[in-house]
C-alpha cells in the first residue's frame, strides 16, 4: 500500500513542525525531495505516493513528529542531560582550534575517530560553494576535509537527505549534526539495525535554533553588500566567538561581531520548531560541545574575542571512550567542570528549556500540533522556573500561534 498524501508529512508541514533534517527524503526512495521556502527553510516536497511502510517510519523518526529520549547515563540534569563526564577544553591543534566556532573538540573527536579506525568517514554540514550563505552535506575521509566544514553555519541544513543510501554503502561513518538530527538516526535506529551497525559514532552541539536565509541576507545588506555578489561566507570561526564575514567576487570584504550577527539578526529568524524544542543540548549525541562562554560582571557571557574554549559532555560509553582516548593522546586537552557551572555559560539554553513547558501548553490550549516528548525531564526544568516567567511564555506563544505569526 501507498500513501498519496502523506499525513505524516502533511501534519508536520501544517503545524510548521519540521525541522529540515531531510530524514524523510533520504527514506522515501525519490517519493520526497528537500526545498527551500519562504523566507529560506529546507522543507520536503512530496512527488509520489510513499510507501506505507516507509510511512510508519517516518512517524516513528522525524523529529517533527517524535523526539528521542534521553538515555541512561551515571549522571543527569534537568537543563544539559545525560553525561559521563563535564569538561571544558580545546583541540590541542591550533589549526582545529581556530577554525572551530569554541574549541574546535567537536572537529577534533571527528578527526581522531577517523585516525583510530572507528569510522571510515564523516559525514557533516559545510558551506555550499555555489551559495555560501547556505549549507551542503559533506562526506570526509581526511582531517583537511573534516576541518574544512569546521564552524558554526546558522541555515537550514538537511544531512540526513541521502541518509539509505549512506547506509546501504556499507561504511561505518561518524555523525555531526544538530540535535534534531541526531535524535532522528536515534529513533530511526530502533527500526533499522543498519543505523547502530553503521554509525558508531554521533556528534553534536548546543543549538539555539535555525534561523532562515533571509537573516543571512539581512546581514549582509547590513554590511553594505549584495547577496549575489557575495563569494564567501563565514558565520563564525576562525577565532571565537569569531566575526561574521562575507567576501564578494571582486575582492570587498564585510565583517559583523558575533554578538550583532546572531542577537540583532539570526535569532530573530528561527523558525517555529525549535522554540518548542526540549532538547537543544544534543541528549542523544555520543559526545555533545557548546561554547563555555565566559561571564561577565552581569552573569551573562561577554562575547569576547580570545582562544577558543569548548565545553564537552561525553553522553554515552561509546562518547566516553573516544573522549578518554583522544586526552590520552592529546588530541584534546580539558579540565572537569561542575555541571552547575553551565548555567553560568549557556543561560539563554537553560531559559529555554525551563520555559518549554509552558510553551507546550500553550500549544495545546490553541490545538497546535507538537511533536511526542518523553523522557527529557521537561517537567522537571519546568519547576525551575519563575510562575510569572512561565504565564508570559504562554500567552505570547498563544499569540503567536493566534495571529499565525509563530
Amino acid at each position: 500500500m501507498t500513501s498519496a498524501s502523506s499525513p505524516v508529512l502533511g501534519k508536520i508541514l501544517k503545524g510548521q513542525l519540521c525541522t529540515g533534517c531531510g530524514l524523510c527524503a533520504g527514506l522515501s526512495e525519490g517519493a520526497v525531495e528537500m526545498e527551500t521556502v519562504t523566507p529560506g527553510y529546507s522543507r520536503p516536497r512530496q512527488i509520489r505516493p510513499i510507501a506505507d511502510t516507509t510511512e510508519a517510519v517516518i512517524a516513528a523518526a522525524c523529529p517533527g513528529s517524535r523526539v528521542a529520549p534521553w538515555p541512561d547515563a551515571p549522571h543527569r540534569h534537568p537543563y544539559w542531560g545525560p553525561y559521563f563526564r563535564s569538561m571544558t577544553g580545546h583541540a590541542t591543534d591550533a589549526r582545529v582550534r581556530h577554525a572551530g566556532s569554541s574549541g574546535g573538540v567537536v572537529t577534533a573527536l571527528a578527526i581522531h575517530a577517523l585516525a583510530t579506525g572507528l569510522v571510515d568517514k564523516v559525514l557533516h554540514i559545510m558551506a555550499d560553494p555555489d551559495h555560501p550563505t547556505r549549507n551542503v552535506a559533506q562526506w570526509s575521509t581526511s582531517a583537511d576535509e573534516v576541518i574544512s566544514g569546521a564552524g558554526s553555519r546558522y541555515a537550514s541544513s538537511s544531512p540526513l537527505a541521502h541518509v539509505n543510501a549512506a547506509l546501504e554503502n556499507g561504511q561505518r561513518f561518524a555523525f555531526i549534526g544538530k540535535p534534531c538530527d541526531v535524535s532522528a538516526l536515534r529513533q530511526l535506529a530502533l527500526v533499522d539495525p543498519r543505523v547502530n551497525a553503521l554509525v558508531p559514532l554521533m556528534l553534536s552541539f548546543f543549538c539555539a535554533g535555525i534561523p532562515s536565509h533571509d537573516g543571512a541576507d539581512r546581514i549582509i545588506h547590513a554590511m553594505g553588500l549584495v547577496p549575489d555578489d557575495v563569494a564567501a561566507f563565514r558565520y563564525r570561526g576562525n577565532g571565537w566567538p569569531g566575526l561574521t564575514v562575507a567576501e564578494t567576487h571582486d575582492g570587498r570584504r564585510g565583517e559583523m561581531r558575533y554578538s550583532e550577527s546572531w542577537g540583532g539578526h539570526l535569532s530573530r529568524e528561527v523558525q517555529f520548531r525549535c522554540k518548542i524544542c526540549p532538547d537543544g543540548v544534543g541528549g542523544v549525541a555520543d559526545v555533545a560541545c557548546a561554547d563555555a562562554w565566559y561571564g561577565g560582571e552581569a552573569g551573562y557571557p561577554t562575547f569576547e574575542e580570545q582562544d577558543g574554549r569548548s565545553l564537552i559532555l561525553s553522553r554515552t560509553a561509546t562518547g566516553e571512550a573516544l573522549l578518554q582516548s583522544a586526552l590520552e593522546q592529546g588530541r584534546v586537552m580539558a579540565e572537569g567542570l561542575m555541571i552547575e557551572e553551565v548555567d553560568l555559560m549557556q543561560p539563554a539554553q537553560a531559559r529555554r528549556k525551563r520555559l518549554v513547558a509552558a510553551r507546550l501548553t500553550a500549544c495545546s490550549a490553541m490545538l497546535q500540533p507538537k511533536p511526542v516528548m518523553k523522557g527529557l525531564n521537561v517537567k522537571e526544568a519546568s519547576r525551575t522556573a519563575k510562575l510569572t516567567e512561565k504565564l508570559k511564555n504562554m500567552v505570547g506563544m498563544m499569540r503567536r500561534i493566534g495571529t499565525d505569526t509563530r
